[in-house]
């Protein structure tokens, strides 16, 4: 089982969008987390909106700030922003650069989600295929 941290800068949009989708294509073979460098006070509507046409409720998500405590629970660390992201030494890193849903219609978030399904499901295999070998 690995445990993923997905982080941006205000753990408001994509890094949210990113966990439930993680959590959903998982199952319970790999937990995960998010995490802002700068937190926001609450989730993007239109990112809350676009996760529950798809069946995922988000409204119970608080954005949380990247600390010590997350980086050492997490075995992978997922940037989904832009260089705006922090980037964490000493942990195996990735990074999506995708962009920020805040600004952005419904239309957009909707492309946004679909982007982050395909690599989440990509990241999940690559995990699972990790899991088996281990």
């Amino acid at each position: 089982m690995s445990k993923v941290l997905f982080v941006c800068v205000a753990n408001s949009g994509r890094s949210v969008m990113a966990e439930r989708l993680f959590r959903q294509a998982a199952n319970v073979r790999h937990k995960a987390r998010s995490a802002g460098s700068d937190p926001g006070p609450a989730v993007h509507p239109q990112v809350l909106e676009a996760l529950a046409e798809i069946g995922i409720d988000a409204s119970d998500h608080q954005p949380h700030r990247l600390d010590q405590e997350a980086i050492e629970w997490a075995d992978v660390i997922v940037a989904t922003c832009d260089d705006a992201c922090p980037v964490i030494p000493g942990k195996r890193y990735v990074s999506w650069e995708l962009p920020d849903p805040k600004p952005l219609p419904l239309e957009r978030v909707r492309e946004i989600r679909t982007e982050i399904e395909h690599l989440v499901a990509q990241l999940v295999e690559e995990l699972d295929r990790e899991a088996a070998v281990a």
